[in-house]
């Protein structure tokens, strides 16, 4: 798992989370995972691949 930045709608704050990186139906990629602090899903959508 890899370590990104995100903001959590439920504590209302920019967080660090440790996720994986998905591919999202319209076939952008993501990262998800979860809040470390109240366990939300975090999502956070990335550039296009390299």
């Amino acid at each position: 798992m890899t370590n990104y930045n995100g903001y959590c709608v439920k504590c209302r704050e920019k967080r660090d989370f440790d996720g994986q990186e998905v591919e999202l139906k319209n076939g952008r990629r993501a990262a998800q995972g979860a809040c470390p602090t109240c366990g939300t899903k975090m999502n956070r959508i990335l550039g296009k691949k390299a």
